[in-house]
């Protein structure tokens, strides 16, 4: 045989060597993470959780720059989902609302109703935020009557801290922990305060935010600021129960309204099956269809704007 043949012949071997290893090095590794899944799980690989079965598609999706954005939402939200698993329910909301649509009004209403469940999705990720700072909030008292015990009895800052991260409930419970964490890896208390007031911003959180700040570089009588601050966060809390009482009905009127528009195409379906189809079939009607979807979505966010009141 000649040289080349035999050179030809010694690379098919050793390429064919380098690909067994490698295959038996990734069935290897493979099978060692699945091992230590099974074991963090606990309950056997038939269980396994959504975090761990879509890992890849969160990998994915955490390398984008609208994922890293939907991680900090998600983050801010307390929401135990992952990018990868919310983009994933996403698509799934969007595929079934316009199949929905196609099925029960018209061909023609199935993007809108993509589009409306890609922003009802977001929409979601905004309220569960808000609920979150609100409960934040309404813990806000508690916390500097924490604060301020902790520090009368002569424990540092840092301590306190600590210690309100233990006795309180989540949010303020997990957000405390945080703060603690960051100090204790070495992070100025002001920029482990700033981080906190930026994930759940709020003027009473800003206020005791400042206060603790201010008291931690000037000194100062830390104790009877915070039972000033104390008293001032439970009325506050009490004036933001009695707005939100009164704007209740406001609030169910704002979903009424685009209530109101898909009952009213649902009946004329109904009544005269086929109409939405004949309706949407030509440009005018299609025209009618968007200026009108498009109204009601300003009456909605216009009824939502007069229902918010910064208190």
């Amino acid at each position: 045989m000649e040289p080349i043949g035999w050179l030809a012949l010694s690379g098919t071997l050793s390429a064919c060597v380098a690909g067994v290893w490698g295959v038996h090095a990734w069935s290897a590794g493979r099978a060692q993470r699945r091992a230590v899944i099974e074991r963090l799980s606990a309950t056997g690989p038939e269980h396994l959780s959504p975090r761990a079965r879509f890992a890849g598609l969160d990998s994915a999706v955490r390398r984008t720059r609208l994922g890293r954005r939907l991680e900090r939402r998600l983050a801010a939200t307390g929401l135990a989902v992952t990018p990868g698993e919310f983009s994933l329910y996403m698509a799934i909301a969007i595929a079934g609302l316009w199949l929905l649509a196609d099925t029960v009004l018209a061909p023609f209403f199935g993007p809108i109703a993509g589009a409306i469940a890609a922003w009802s999705a977001y929409a979601f990720l905004a309220w569960r935020r808000q609920k979150r700072i609100e409960r934040f909030i309404g813990q806000l008292p508690e916390l500097s009557r924490l604060l301020a015990n902790g520090s009368s009895a002569g424990l540092a800052l840092r301590t306190a801290i600590g210690m309100a991260a233990d006795e309180l409930d989540s949010p303020a419970g997990e957000e405390l922990t945080r703060v603690a964490d960051a100090l204790a890896v070495g992070h100025p208390l002001e920029d482990a305060l700033n981080d906190l007031k930026e994930r759940l911003p709020s003027r009473e959180l800003a206020v005791l935010v400042t206060t603790l700040v201010l008291s931690s570089r000037a000194g100062g009588t830390l104790v009877e600021s915070l039972r000033n601050l104390t008293e001032t966060l439970e009325e506050r809390k009490e004036t933001r129960r009695e707005v939100r009482t009164t704007l209740s009905q406001v609030t169910i009127t704002s979903y009424a309204v685009p209530g109101i528009g898909l009952g009213t195409l649902l009946l004329i379906n109904r009544m005269a099956p086929g109409s939405l189809d004949t309706m949407t079939g030509t440009f005018l009607g299609q025209s009618a269809v968007i200026v009108s979807v498009a109204l009601y979505g300003v009456g909605f966010l216009l009824i939502r704007r007069m229902a918010k009141i910064d208190v």
